[in-house]
């Protein structure tokens, strides 16, 4: 997933260990800007594991120096399980994980919802 503005590229997305049998995938995302995390980037994003491929949870991997994304993780639904030396002997690893119940019951995605 690319998130172009204007002719720059400014943010984009992997999907990647996805594991089927579990219904578990993992994302790992990179900017150039903040402008990239728009509430429409947020519904596509999560879209596709939850709804097209049914997944039942989704993970992702950050830093300890993400705090800025850590807090919308969080306001997100996801939990954290924070893995010390994960990313080095002096660097944690913060697993984020998003259950498909947390997904639909989450302020962002229930404005998103048809009834």
């Amino acid at each position: 997933m690319a998130v172009i503005e204007g002719d720059v590229l400014i943010g984009g997305a992997i999907y990647h260990n996805f594991e089927p049998e579990a219904g578990v995938v993992e994302i790992s995302a990179a900017s150039t800007s903040k402008r990239w995390l728009t509430k429409e980037t947020l519904r596509v994003l999560f879209q596709v594991p939850f709804r097209d491929w049914r997944c039942q949870a989704v993970v992702l991997r950050v830093s300890d120096h993400d705090e800025a994304l850590h807090s919308i993780l969080f306001r997100y639904g996801f939990e954290r399980y924070r893995i010390p030396r994960l990313r080095g002997r002096d660097q944690a690893e913060n697993v984020f994980v998003l259950t498909d119940e947390a997904w639909a019951g989450n302020k962002f995605n229930r404005k998103n919802e048809v009834h």
